[in-house]
């Protein structure tokens, strides 16, 4: 578990983290949204030991992480600017990180490179962006750590190679519990993977929820109802109303029998109830606390 206790961090006078607190289970996949700026790259850097926290505390199974060899044999940080030794190949990485790794798998670095098609004695400055991109991620995956932590990881990357990195995400939270910690600027990148997202806005978390729970929990209706009845008077926790003519679109929270339940209480000329997007979801949330998401991260 990685556990961050008003976790903060200043740069002169930017505050990029500001009292953070957040719980991150293992064997899950965490999405850390956000524009630029919101305080991700920091807030990963310090959870990864990279930065030492000017307050609070971050912890990685109960270890302080910074200058923590123990601990940050654990995780892997995989940065929005990925790092390689001066004229490196991804063979030279590969025999750096088995030594700082002791249970860094050779022969899937092998495989997955020729997966991948990428050749492991080429110098990795004469690759792409997205090339360079797969190389951390072969490294991070082969490292065989507890957590994974990906630093904008999808940017760059082709729709095939996202959905390979995906999957290769996906296997290894079955067979070996990993547990990935994925920032990213884009929810529609994290919609398929992630079963727990943190909104982070100006260094603190604005939003830190269970996705199948939200899911669960928020619903649009949309439905025609009888003259003279108001959306106010059928007893759902509204969150947002639209009207378009007749035409009524209703954001609410509850689960959804009651939901259903009340609907057909009021006896309406018509209403149907609709699964909600990720991003519809999280728009809804934040405008109830007063934020508008479409201008935070779309």
């Amino acid at each position: 578990m990685i556990e961050a206790v008003n976790l903060t961090k200043r740069f002169d006078d930017i505050v990029a983290v500001d009292h953070i607190n957040a719980a991150i289970r293992e064997g899950s996949v965490f999405g850390l949204i956000g524009t630029n700026g919101a305080g991700k790259s920091t807030f990963l850097r310090m959870v990864a030991g990279v930065l030492r926290p000017d307050e609070g505390s971050v912890t990685v199974d109960g270890m302080e992480v910074f200058e923590n060899e123990k601990a940050k044999q654990r995780l892997f940080y995989i940065s929005d600017d990925p790092y390689f030794f001066a004229n490196a190949t991804p063979l030279d990485m590969m025999r750096y990180y088995r030594i700082v790794y002791p249970r860094f798998d050779e022969e899937r670095f092998h495989t997955l490179l020729k997966n991948f098609g990428l050749d492991e004695k080429r110098k990795i400055h004469t690759f792409s962006k997205g090339m360079k991109k797969q190389v951390s991620v072969i490294c991070g995956v082969c490292a065989m750590t507890e957590y994974l932590f990906c630093d904008e990881t999808f940017d760059g990357l082709d729709p095939v190679m996202r959905q390979a990195v995906k999957s290769i995400f996906a296997s290894d939270m079955e067979e070996r519990h990993l547990t990935p910690i994925i920032a990213s600027h884009n929810l529609r990148e994290l919609e398929d993977i992630c079963d727990h997202v943190g909104l982070l806005h100006r260094g603190g978390i604005l939003l830190n929820r269970d996705l199948d729970e939200m899911k669960l929990s928020i619903h649009k209706v949309q439905c025609v109802l009888k003259e003279g009845c108001a959306p106010e008077s059928l007893g759902l926790d509204l969150m947002k109303t639209e009207r378009r003519g007749k035409l009524l679109t209703l954001t609410v929270r509850g689960s959804l029998d009651e939901v259903e339940s009340r609907m057909q209480s009021a006896d309406p000329v018509f209403y149907e109830t609709i699964p909600l997007s990720l991003e519809e979801i999280f728009i809804s949330e934040t405008e109830v606390v007063g934020y508008d998401v479409k201008a935070l991260i779309f």
